[in-house]
């Protein structure tokens, strides 16, 4: 009956595992929290969503309130909920709430809307109009520009030259333009702060615009000093580098209009800083600019851009108030969005003596999340869309640099400050959880010295064990999320094999104080410790035992022939899985499902049906086979019993009357770990001390029940014979 068991629970793994490997792509896909309902679950319990390779989520940490994504020692990128960096409101007033996770190249690996109180979405469109949306930016780095179009569809546009059109939501602009605020806003910032390659040039001093008298200055002394920057885009440049000629594009440009006279001059392109009095004061007027200065929000920034020529910066359909898709700044690597700020003709009217006709002209906002940097240089870039028919359009990027003169800013220096390690961090953010945990642990430790004294009292042993049971279950399996895995086993093997690196591991400190606690007591007593009393999934398990027994389910008591078979089971699939991952990990990763913690301890049963099914159905083995997953299929279980067999003590008291002729603790042994001839197997053992209450019970033991019926006897011989 219990190799049926096995064999059909493992069935039901191989049959359900394609069915969750699909379930789990449908299960990325869907919306974890929909529209207007408030986050049930904690950010790292949907990171694992969006992050599908991840193995561990690290804490937030603290400054950037990100999440660092690890598949073992990898980093895979960064996570971070919108509304802890920028609480930007939707329409409704309220801030959509996104949950983006952005991987360690700058590619953005899924944006899922969290909590939203849009009313076109929430009473008209639908939540998946939201989450189509959002879908786009799955794949797409943040050095691209990204434009907002409701009428270009994102492939239709692919082969544009310099920008990403994603599709936006009709009669939802505003709402999809703010989440593409926030997603581009955070994510820029979380780049230039955590990742790698996409800093700002210069970290060691930050520039402010000087605040000095304004000189005086006229059109050409603006140009002649870099203040104002001019970029002249042929013609014959142009048409050259797309292989064409101009009479191939003749139905594009109309000539009648007086700024496209000139054929020969594609785009003429000034662009100005406007924040440094110099520029602004003689650009627009002293008026105009106080004015501006005034309305602009602390650490944002401001960028004339006018333009002649056949081909200008703005499209005939741009509209104001928008990004503009002929045009992107770039500043270490990174795009710097750059927003129209929809400013009246006469904002934008230049002042300055000599100027010369420009057709168009307008102002544009950098936000003070981009990091833009006074002194460094930036990169304009202008993309060419030339459509030669309805079909074909031909397209080209080319880019200008330009830097602002170091007359216009002030090097402030800054003192330079150690960060403490991260690691460091994160213990200092979880100190409640780890003093409860130790406190526990310590509690753990004096109760098995004194395992003799605790074990006397049969009721208060009991309760103890089950308080402490579902002390494991609740605080360190749900709370604290102090499950040990098998994967944990791929992570130290791999760290061994490549270059060890233990901060690694102490990037969980409750996961690491219990993996330093059982890998000393595996030398001490065994796997026991952990298996019996430290394990949430196995506490989960004996309080299923324990409701199958209370409700008459009849217990299948194996033979000890078939239980010495099917405990050898759990040692292939431990080491299918360490080769596997040493083959490819990702495949070994998705094997470690045959362990239901993710599911069940990890996620809190909160996943798609197939995975719930295999755990729910482990379970319910286990209220006819008392822990019938620890015993048979735990991979985690077989490694710690490997490590185990090289233990130092017998820490369990046996007496000679244990096995010989005493068979109370060998048939009362629900784990099977005690032999006929009273020898306790530590390999199977989990520690639960129940033999030692029997040894110590004057009702159980069967030496103490022989020793008072000797001395029972004796004393009535002796009444007797007085």
């Amino acid at each position: 009956m219990a190799i049926r068991l096995a064999t059909l629970l493992l069935s039901l793994l191989l049959v359900l595992y394609p069915v969750s490997t699909y379930a789990d792509f449908q299960e990325q896909k869907s919306s974890l929290v929909q529209s207007s309902q408030k986050l049930s679950l904690t950010p790292p319990l949907h990171i694992r969503t969006i992050f599908p390779k991840a193995t561990r989520v690290g804490e937030k940490q603290t400054g950037l309130p990100v999440y660092p994504v690890y598949q073992l020692n990898q980093l895979l990128g960064y996570a971070w909920l919108s509304h802890e960096i920028n609480n930007l409101p939707g329409f409704s007033g309220q801030p959509i709430k996104l949950l983006i996770g952005l991987q360690a190249n700058g590619v953005f690996s899924k944006v899922k809307v969290m909590e939203h109180h849009e009313p076109v979405f929430l009473h008209g469109l639908g939540n998946e109009a939201l989450d189509q949306f959002t879908d786009q930016y799955t794949g797409h780095s943040i050095k691209k520009q990204v434009i907002i179009s409701s009428t270009k569809k994102s492939k239709a546009s692919s082969d544009a030259a310099g920008a990403v059109f994603f599709d936006g939501v009709t009669k939802a602009t505003i709402s999809v333009m703010i989440v593409n605020d926030v997603v581009l806003a955070t994510a820029l910032q979380v780049a230039r702060d955590k990742l790698e390659g996409f800093s700002l040039p210069s970290q060691s001093a930050l520039r402010k615009k000087r605040t000095d008298s304004v000189e005086s200055m006229d059109w050409p002394a603006l140009i002649a000093n870099g203040l104002v920057h001019q970029w002249n885009i042929s013609s014959e440049d142009v048409f050259n580098s797309l292989g064409r000629q101009y009479s191939d594009y003749s139905h594009l440009f109309d000539l009648n209009d007086d700024s496209n006279n000139s054929p020969s001059t594609f785009t003429e392109l000034y662009y100005a800083y406007l924040n440094a009095p110099d520029i602004g004061s003689n650009l627009l007027g002293k008026t105009t600019y106080e004015k501006l200065m005034k309305e602009l929000q602390p650490g944002d920034h401001l960028v004339w851009i006018g333009s002649n020529g056949l081909y200008r910066h703005l499209a005939d359909d741009f509209i104001p108030g928008t990004v503009p898709s002929r045009l992107s700044i770039h500043q270490g690597g990174l795009n710097i969005e750059i927003k129209d700020i929809n400013a009246p003709d006469e904002e934008t009217l230049l002042v300055s003596t000599n100027t010369p006709q420009i057709t168009q002209s307008a102002i544009f906002k950098i936000r003070d999340i981009a990091n833009f940097d006074l002194g460094g240089k930036i990169h304009i870039g202008m993309h060419i869309n030339l459509p030669r028919n309805h079909l074909i359009t031909d397209s080209l990027s080319l880019t200008n640099t330009a830097q602002l003169p170091n007359s216009q800013w002030i090097p402030v220096e800054v003192k330079q400050h150690t960060q403490t390690p991260l690691w460091i961090r994160i213990w200092q953010d979880r100190i409640p959880q780890i003093v409860i945990l130790l406190t526990s642990l310590i509690i753990l430790f004096v109760a098995f010295i004194k395992q003799d004294k605790i074990s006397r009292n049969t009721v208060r042993f009991h309760q103890f064990r089950w308080g402490y049971l579902w002390f494991t279950l609740l605080f360190t399996g749900y709370y604290a999320q102090g499950q040990l895995s098998v994967v944990n086993i791929f992570t130290l093997l791999h760290a061994i094999a490549d270059d060890f690196d233990i901060t690694i591991f102490l990037l969980d400190p409750i996961i690491f104080i219990l993996w330093v606690v059982t890998f000393i007591s595996l030398f001490v007593i065994g796997r026991g410790l952990f298996c019996g009393w430290l394990c949430p999934f196995g506490a989960l398990q004996e309080m299923a035992s324990w409701c199958g027994k209370k409700m008459g389910i009849k217990q299948i008591r194996l033979s000890e022939n078939k239980h010495r078979k099917l405990i050898y089971l759990k040692y292939p699939i431990l080491i299918g899985l360490v080769a596997v991952s040493f083959y490819e990990l990702s495949l070994a990763e998705r094997l470690a499902e045959v362990e239901p913690f993710k599911t069940s301890i990890t996620l809190v049963f909160v996943r798609h049906w197939p995975f719930v099914l295999y755990a729910l159905a482990l379970l319910v083995g286990g209220m006819f086979i008392h822990k019938f997953y620890c015993r048979y299929l735990c991979a985690l279980g077989a490694g710690l019993a490997i490590l185990g067999a090289l233990r130092r003590f017998e820490w369990l008291k046996r007496i000679p009357f244990c096995g010989t002729p005493c068979q109370t603790c060998h048939n009362r042994c629900e784990i099977k770990a005690i032999k006929r001839n009273g020898k306790i197997d530590y390999n199977e053992c989990v520690q639960c001390l129940e033999c030692i209450a029997i040894l110590n019970s004057d009702d159980q033991c069967a030496d103490t029940l022989l020793k008072r019926k000797k001395q029972k006897k004796i004393s009535c011989v002796n009444i007797d014979a007085s």
